[in-house]
């Protein structure tokens, strides 16, 4: 049996309620019985190791029987902020990022951006948070944000931390030590296209940092998943 399960409303008390989705597959896929125990989680944090006492239609009760405070989170702040790609590499890219650490993913709208997730498409990835929780043992969410226009981000990351922008034309690698031990950390990615020109006097304008991934050019995805990954990496190391 898949022991996580998420519980979408904060786990006070000595019971708890699974609903929606994840009763349905507890039910239905997993074939789950009374006196079966798993583990959820609400994102506060903390998991709890709970026991099945009653399977409803829709809805599964369970007995808490204790919090353990389990922290997997890296040490920091890491946030991408990336002008996503289309379709199913979405996905895989949110899967990615939650299983890095990353704590929020800012999609941004950007002179050549191919998509402009909102509404629907949105909750789908942050459903996909939910289940790359889930597979990976994390027990925060990643956030994800709604679209936001690249100037209007720019300026509203405080510049307390690190911000970078990944830009082709610099020779700052990602792996320099623009990376303060235990700073907050903001990266922004841009579109297949990369950057505009005006885009990178914005950043520059707003004292980004600009750092480069290499000769190659790579999707938006790779790029994201490999700044997050020498970032983090880069951390531990340090630790």
């Amino acid at each position: 049996m898949s022991r996580r399960y998420f519980v979408d409303s904060p786990i006070t008390g000595e019971t708890a309620v699974l609903a929606g989705q994840e009763a349905q597959h507890l039910r239905k896929v997993m074939r789950a019985k009374v006196g079966d125990e798993l583990v959820l989680f609400d994102g506060s944090g903390a998991e709890f190791p709970a026991r099945i006492e009653k399977i409803g239609r829709s809805e599964v009760d369970l007995s808490i029987i204790e919090r353990c405070e389990v922290d997997r989170e890296l040490p920091f702040r890491l946030v991408i902020a990336a002008a996503l790609p289309k379709g199913d590499r979405q996905r895989w890219l949110v899967e990615k990022l939650v299983e890095l650490g990353v704590a929020g993913l800012v999609p941004l709208v950007t002179a050549r951006s191919v998509a402009q997730p909102s509404g629907n498409a949105l909750e789908r990835l942050r459903r996909a948070v939910v289940e790359a929780s889930k597979q990976c043992g994390r027990n925060r969410l990643m956030e994800v944000g709604s679209a936001c226009a690249f100037e209007a981000f720019l300026t509203a990351v405080p510049d307390s931390g690190t911000r970078l922008i990944a830009h082709s034309r610099t020779n700052h690698e990602v792996a320099a030590p623009w990376v303060t031990h235990g700073d907050d950390v903001v990266v922004a990615i841009g579109p297949e296209g990369g950057f505009t020109d005006e885009e990178i006097g914005l950043a520059n304008k707003h004292r980004w940092n600009k750092v480069s991934l290499g000769s190659r050019v790579l999707r938006t995805e790779t790029a994201a998943v490999a700044v997050a990954s020498v970032i983090a990496l880069r951390h531990k190391s340090s630790d």
